[in-house]
């Protein structure tokens, strides 16, 4: 049987209408303010939150969070989970359901703007031209140029002086969570990770270009601030979160 010539494109338009109906239920619940602040604490949490850590944080009732974080669960903002049975804590009842920020992006855009697929082109050029190209190469300098003023401009609008390594480490940090890398502190003594790539979906298409970039980027930035004794490292883990950016700071660890 013939497909009719309007069945592809038929077909495509209700499968991103649904997709664009699923963005804005999305964003429409976080418009509420207590979602907003569940959330967001779950996204600043190194792993895996229960309902009553998060309950706890908020100063809500176990009940409400657990309707609340369903509600986010069921938008896709949020993955639960259930801990490993071995982890468990001895005593009765069942394994505490587990929550953390789900890898699906939202965005909404009024029009409807794709400059992602703009920027996957520029960056499968870039990787056509070879690794050795001036393009890559005026890419690289230009993402480090552009780290470097963002550093230089905070550092004069708020009179920074001297930056030792904790205090360098604390304004990047800043910098670097509006800049949506989600950084956080670990259990190494002077070391800050980004546990989320802002252009993870470039990554994942241009891998090595992308965490090249990133790392410019973030190495520019610690240079405008002037900051010593710390440094950005590229550090790709294939056994770590595939959100995470592959760049670490790390400062003195003696």
């Amino acid at each position: 049987m013939p497909i009719p010539p309007n069945f592809v494109a038929a077909t495509l338009a209700a499968w991103g209408a649904t997709k664009t109906a699923r963005r804005w239920r999305a964003i429409a619940l976080l418009a509420d303010e207590l979602r907003q602040r569940l959330y967001r604490f779950v996204a600043a949490q190194p792993g895996p939150v229960t309902r009553d850590e998060a309950a706890a944080a908020v100063g809500i009732s176990r009940k409400l969070a657990a309707f609340h974080l369903d509600k986010l669960t069921a938008a896709r903002l949020l993955e639960a989970s259930t801990p490993d049975p071995a982890s468990r804590r001895p005593g009765p009842g069942r394994a505490p359901k587990a929550y953390r920020p789900a890898a699906t992006e939202v965005a909404v855009s009024i029009p409807q703007r794709r400059y992602d697929l703009l920027g996957d082109v520029l960056a499968q050029a870039i990787v056509a031209d070879g690794p050795a190209s001036t393009t890559r190469q005026t890419a690289r300098q230009l993402a480090r140029n552009r780290g470097q003023a963002l550093g230089e401009r905070v550092r004069t609008q708020q009179r920074l002086g001297r930056l030792g390594p904790e205090r360098g480490l604390t304004v990047a940090s800043e910098l670097l969570t509006v800049c949506g890398y989600e950084p956080a502190r670990t259990a190494t003594q002077g070391q800050l990770v980004l546990r989320n790539c802002p252009f993870q979906q470039l990554a994942r298409r241009a891998p090595e270009l992308i965490c090249r970039l990133n790392h410019d980027f973030v190495a520019g930035l610690l240079a405008g601030l002037r900051t010593r004794r710390v440094d950005a490292i590229l550090q790709p883990d294939p056994a770590a979160d595939p959100a995470r950016c592959c760049v670490l700071l790390q400062g003195p660890t003696d």
